[in-house]
């Protein structure tokens, strides 16, 4: 249910933005604020379940967090790194968060709520800046993948640090997550870091094929 609400809702967002004029314009200071306010909004909502949070709760290093800001921003600015940053995370990351929820509460508590608020805002941005904004990655084309690429990886060692130094868990990249995930299937730690970074080099790649597609049309 919560997955249909969400694609509903993103549907009409896109489709408001499409018509222009005052729609546009309100499609997407909705979709900006929903981006930019996804972490204070999330920790109120952790706030009201009471008792004491893990620091993976407290601080918006995870990757999703990070692809919101960068979202909200890349909206209200139209710069062209975080437009590619939004699209490629956005639809190679945080859509798989949507299909296994890192989430360890149900409906109808507000983390619950605000999760799918937080990952539904981020994969509608990826998909509104190409079909609304008119956004398209810089040419050559092939190189940039490699650039988001190198982008992921800087934040995976981000991550690493901030887990070595906090006892955190920041882009599971310390651990898998606590509910069902891809993670489970491409073997013990470390080495499931290394296949997540060849699915998401694989992922940036394919997500660069309607660009492609396109300009050869």
């Amino acid at each position: 249910m919560a997955l249909g609400i969400g694609a509903v809702a993103a549907a009409i967002l896109i489709t408001a933005g499409r018509r222009g004029n005052s729609s546009r314009i309100l499609a997407t200071g909705i979709l900006a604020f929903l981006n930019l306010s996804a972490y204070p909004l999330g920790q109120a909502a952790w706030l009201s379940m009471g008792g004491q949070k893990s620091i993976d709760h407290v601080l918006p290093f995870h990757l999703c967090d990070i692809a919101a800001i960068t979202a909200g921003f890349a909206l209200l600015t139209r710069k062209p790194l975080l437009c590619t940053l939004t699209y490629f995370w956005g639809l190679a990351a945080t859509f798989q968060a949507l299909l296994t929820p890192a989430i360890t509460v149900g409906f109808p508590h507000w983390p619950f709520v605000m999760f799918f608020v937080h990952h539904f805002a981020v994969v509608t941005a990826a998909l509104y800046l190409p079909l609304v904004e008119g956004w398209r990655p810089k040419a050559p084309l092939w190189r940039v993948p490699l650039e988001v690429y190198g982008c992921s990886v800087s934040y995976l060692i981000f991550a690493m640090t901030a887990n070595h130094l906090l006892g955190s868990n920041f882009g599971f990249a310390s651990h898998p997550p606590e509910n069902p995930s891809l993670i489970d299937h491409l073997g013990p730690w470390p080495l499931y870091l290394f296949s997540l970074q060849g699915i998401a080099l694989g992922c940036f790649f394919v997500l660069t094929l309607p660009f492609f597609l396109k300009r050869s049309g």
